[in-house]
């Protein structure tokens, strides 16, 4: 199915060359400038239609799940009303899926919570679904054939925390950061990516686990909310590893610093920054073609 999608934004830089950022993608893939005779600009996932076509630029777009988390009440333990009653309706599944694929019961739950307030139904603008706010492609990935169903939303979720276990040597806080905002991203900014979104949720699932569920699940871990901010998690994957989780900051110490740059919002919700150097203007306009498909 072949899909269209519009350009928004137009940037120049000098006098020759353009930069077209799309309104939106498909989540990991790679998207081609091509360029004509003419000098008319194509937009497309499909380089081999365009043979004799020049490419002018490649970029890649990976997978995200940005979108809103809020604590839902005066405290970070509070869920809305409604699903007050779903706070350990779900804990036989947890139980399991941490048992299968090797991950903390309280960091599934802490995740969930955090994800979704154990609304079964919850859908992000983003497009993510169910308890463990899975994104399509996610879903896909892990052979889940309805992510609104329990059950396979929490497997799928605890199935892909364990592989971003795996892919970031047991650093739970780099794991979290690739579950928000993709871990192509991760990659990409060589630690927690700088959007406002994946650190604070970075934050608020750090902080769940350690107040919240750090002594089991539904169990509230006072004794380190008296003694330390910091809890232990055992992290089991293939090098056993042991993490630590620090509310003082959702960074790896040793992670890079990062320069300020402007933030794009996609029209279906991800975030990705702008090209370095680039600047928009007002006071010029440019036509392309765009030709996106599956």
């Amino acid at each position: 199915m072949k899909n269209l999608f519009k350009c928004t934004t137009i940037c120049l830089l000098g006098y020759s060359s353009m930069v077209v950022l799309l309104s939106h993608t498909h989540a990991g893939q790679t998207i081609y400038q091509l360029s004509d005779s003419n000098g008319t600009t194509l937009l497309t996932n499909k380089k081999s239609k365009y043979s004799h076509l020049k490419v002018e630029k490649k970029t890649y777009y990976p997978d995200s799940n940005i979108h809103s988390y809020s604590n839902w009440g005066s405290s970070e333990a509070a869920v809305l009303p409604s699903y007050s009653k779903n706070k350990n309706a779900f804990d036989h599944f947890i139980k399991n899926a941490a048992q299968v694929h090797g991950v903390s019961e309280g960091l599934i739950k802490a995740v969930m919570h955090t994800e979704s307030g154990f609304n079964t139904r919850a859908r992000s603008p983003v497009g993510a679904q169910g308890l463990m706010q899975l994104m399509p492609a996610t879903a896909r990935r892990f052979n889940v054939s309805d992510s609104y169903d329990p059950q396979q939303n929490i497997h799928a979720g605890a199935q892909y925390l364990a592989w971003l276990l795996k892919r970031f040597n047991g650093n739970v806080q780099l794991a979290l950061a690739g579950y928000n905002a993709g871990e192509g991203n991760v990659a990409k900014y060589g630690g927690i990516p700088p959007f406002r979104e994946t650190q604070d949720y970075v934050r608020r699932v750090t902080s769940r686990f350690n107040n919240l569920y750090a002594g089991g699940l539904g169990h509230s871990n006072s004794s380190a909310n008296s003694n330390s901010n910091t809890a232990t998690l055992q992290v089991s994957s293939n090098n056993a590893s042991t993490t630590q989780l620090s509310n003082s900051t959702p960074a790896a110490s040793n992670s890079p610093k990062y320069s300020s740059r402007p933030i794009i919002v996609s029209a279906d919700g991800t975030f990705t920054d702008a090209p370095a150097g680039s600047f928009s203007t007002t006071n010029a306009t440019a036509r392309a073609k765009i030709y996106i498909s599956n």
